[in-house]
């Protein structure tokens, strides 16, 4: 069982300011910028650079799917392929998405009812116009975390345990998962809040959450951590969705493993264990791309898709007047 969790005070008007990693340029005027801490490991984990503080703890979002999912594995749920990608998804709410999760819902004898994540619309912009104009409304299945859940609820009724319950902190699943987090990040959780989903978020720093995305880059194939990591480098679109970054760069830079999280906190890690964790302090999530690019190009990784990726215009009018780049 984790040790018990204490929250951490908030910060003191005296912390260190973070450090501006993306600026927004409109008609050659810095008129913006994004502060936050970002942190890149070697291949054998020690840390290369950090900028900010990369030793407090940060809630990464959707960022711990991965070792949710792992957790699920740990458990005994068996999933593959696509399924297990899902189960690690902040999927974009396409069509095939939501098929999938419909399908895993009849195999394991499920109704969408009994999923605790709240109804939504799609993730992607241009997928959520479409749906909406098709007359559809919000729905669990739709809720970008839906693939998670349904493997959560999966494995509670394989174990025969509560299933209305699945998501307290001190439910079985989440305490598995719990020691996931902490073996992956190899740190103890700082304190244990609420995602946007509902689901337990688990505090660690950004060197723990680079150091776990490590941890699965690497790990045996045959370990839970090493099915997730093969499902998501094998199926990213089912992890994210068509026109998404973190699907982008697992597929251009094979053996990657790529996740954003909400509140502008993304993770990777490249198949010889070099790995990076950042947040962007306020939440802007339009620095992700310039961050991520930037971060990537001082890690080596020379792809056409690192320009795909930092690519952010400002708009004018009609026509580009700027744009948002990193700035260290």
């Amino acid at each position: 069982m984790p040790a018990s969790v204490v929250t951490p005070p908030l910060p003191s008007p005296r912390d260190p300011v973070p450090p501006v990693l993306a600026e927004v340029v409109r008609s050659g005027f810095v008129e913006g910028r994004h502060r936050g801490s970002l942190v890149l490991l070697d291949a054998d984990g020690a840390v290369e650079l950090a900028l900010g503080d990369v030793t407090q703890p940060v809630f990464p979002r959707s960022s711990n799917k991965p070792m949710q999912a792992a957790g699920v594995l740990r458990a005994g749920l068996d999933l593959s392929g696509e399924r297990l990608a899902l189960a690690a998804a902040s999927h974009s709410g396409e069509p095939f998405h939501r098929d999938l999760v419909h399908k895993m819902l009849d195999e394991q004898g499920l109704d969408e009812a009994l999923l605790q994540c709240p109804p939504d619309l799609p993730l992607d912009a241009e997928e959520r116009e479409t749906y909406l104009a098709s007359g559809e409304v919000r729905s669990r299945v739709t809720m970008n975390c839906s693939g998670k859940h349904t493997a959560m609820l999966a494995v509670c009724a394989l174990r025969e345990w509560p299933q209305d319950s699945y998501l307290d902190p001190a439910h079985p699943l989440q305490q598995l998962i719990h020691e996931v987090v902490e073996d992956a990040a190899g740190e103890k959780v700082a304190a244990v809040g609420t995602d946007g989903c509902g689901a337990p978020l688990l505090a660690i720093s950004l060197t723990g959450l680079a150091r776990a995305y490590r941890t699965f880059a690497l790990a045996d194939p045959a370990s839970a951590e090493g099915r997730v990591a093969t499902a998501m480098r094998t199926h990213p679109e089912y992890v994210a969705g068509t026109r998404r970054p973190d699907t982008w760069l697992m597929r251009a830079v094979p053996g990657t493993l790529s996740k954003m999280g909400a509140e502008a906190v993304q993770a990777v890690a490249l198949p010889d264990g070099r790995s990076l964790a950042f947040k962007v302090e306020d939440g802007g999530g339009r620095a992700l791309g310039p961050v991520l690019a930037r971060a990537l190009r001082l890690m080596g990784v020379e792809s056409p898709v690192v320009e795909r990726i930092g690519r952010a215009p400002v708009s004018g009018g009609a026509g580009v007047v700027g744009e948002i780049r990193a700035a260290f």
